[in-house]
């Protein structure tokens, strides 16, 4: 019901900016915009080896309403990855928590937070799945899940 109410706002705001532009098109396509929806879900990288989804949950629940707390583990040894997504009910409190966590500690290490992108289809995540999520960051390491 949200999910709805979001996008019949994002359409209303594009249908009001072309009607004040004299019908030139909106900045933000309508892929853009459904992506713009779905950024309540953060990236966690950096996370201590020790820290596992409810401590991570916790860490988070600050900032919003915590829909999911994930560590990623490895699926042979199941031990952690050191990284993981936080997913909140509304992007601005994900924002929110981006700001106040990126680069702080958390058990012992720094953590990088930013928002989750999803990855491009046929990406092979690190389970050889096709599609999940993925830092924004331009480091290299780590990987995604699918949900």
């Amino acid at each position: 019901m949200a999910f709805l109410s979001k996008v019949g706002k994002i359409f209303s705001k594009s249908s009001a900016s072309m009607i004040r532009s004299d019908l030139q098109p909106s900045k933000l396509s309508i892929f853009q915009s459904i992506r713009l929806m779905s950024s309540s879900k953060v990236f966690v990288g950096g996370l201590s080896y020790g820290t596992d989804d409810q401590s991570l949950k916790e860490a988070f629940d600050k900032y919003g309403e915590v829909v999911e707390a994930r560590v990623i583990t490895d699926r042979d040894t199941g031990r952690s990855r050191g990284f993981g997504f936080v997913t909140f009910t509304a992007n601005e409190e994900a924002s929110s928590a981006i700001q106040a966590l990126d680069g702080q500690d958390l058990h012992g290490r720094n953590i990088r937070v930013n928002f989750a992108t999803e990855r491009s289809r046929g990406g092979g995540g690190f389970d050889g799945g096709s599609s999940g999520y993925n830092r924004s960051s331009s480091y290299q390491g780590g990987g995604g899940y699918n949900d």
